[in-house]
């Protein structure tokens, strides 16, 4: 399946209804379920091998990668959000009255935001680290197709007239799910699954757009911080074939 399709000629609608059903359903089974890393499937379906103990919950790379230095150039798709299952029913059920019930358009809002702040985040920070952000592919440009699953956003700003101040202990929680390919010949390399949850403040964090912002970001500029050194963990752990 790796294969079937080249990363260019991949469109959102087609990631969602075939890659992406598995990978929620993967990442949603492994971290839900809290599962150690010795119990972590040693090999996925498509023929990756587990990293042990690397810097994220989940890092499987494909076998008889010994070097990763030729990808001088980063191609970043657009990053797919989704919320966890049932956000909008439980979410509602805590809200008095219609004002502040999350809709429908709210989220998605939300998860459009969202993507963009990854695209952004994660084009600064490679930038950063001498890895230029292009939209054409070849041998020296890594491909990375994100997606975040599973999101938890605690106390989302809707602007509500009359809205008073909301504190919460925590901003929310999601989860990262990323495959890192060769642009040229379409060879899945990586793929990473790595939730996180935003920093706990204790009863008294006030949270609003900025403040979510600012916490996404946090998340977001660990996962780009470590991209780097999990492609070298990638070079160095990767099983010989």
């Amino acid at each position: 399946m790796e294969n079937a399709l080249k990363p260019t000629s991949f469109s959102m609608p087609a990631f969602v209804a075939a890659r992406f059903l598995v990978c929620a359903l993967l990442a949603f089974s492994l971290c839900s379920a809290a599962i150690a890393e010795s119990q972590l499937p040693q090999t996925s379906s498509d023929g990756l091998q587990l990293v042990p103990h690397s810097k994220v919950y989940a890092l499987y790379v494909k076998p008889g990668i010994t070097s990763l230095s030729q990808y001088t150039e980063v191609k970043i798709l657009d990053c797919f959000v989704q919320f966890e299952a049932n956000y909008q029913r439980n979410y509602n059920m805590n809200e008095i009255g219609l004002d502040g019930q999350m809709t429908t358009l709210e989220m998605t809002n939300i998860t459009t935001k969202l993507s963009a702040e990854f695209t952004k985040v994660f084009t600064e920070e490679m930038v950063k680290r001498g890895h230029p952000v292009v939209d054409t592919t070849g041998p020296n440009v890594l491909l990375l197709r994100p997606a975040i699953i599973n999101l938890d956003v605690t106390a989302p700003d809707m602007m509500t007239p009359g809205m008073s101040a909301t504190f919460v202990a925590s901003a929310g929680q999601m989860t990262l799910y990323m495959e890192l390919y060769d642009s040229a010949t379409s060879t899945l390399l990586a793929r990473v699954i790595d939730p996180e949850a935003g920093q706990e403040g204790g009863i008294g964090m006030m949270a609003n757009s900025v403040t979510n912002t600012m916490e996404a970001d946090q998340i977001l500029r660990h996962w780009a911080d470590l991209l780097i050194s999990h492609l070298g963990e990638a070079q160095q752990a990767t099983p010989a074939q």
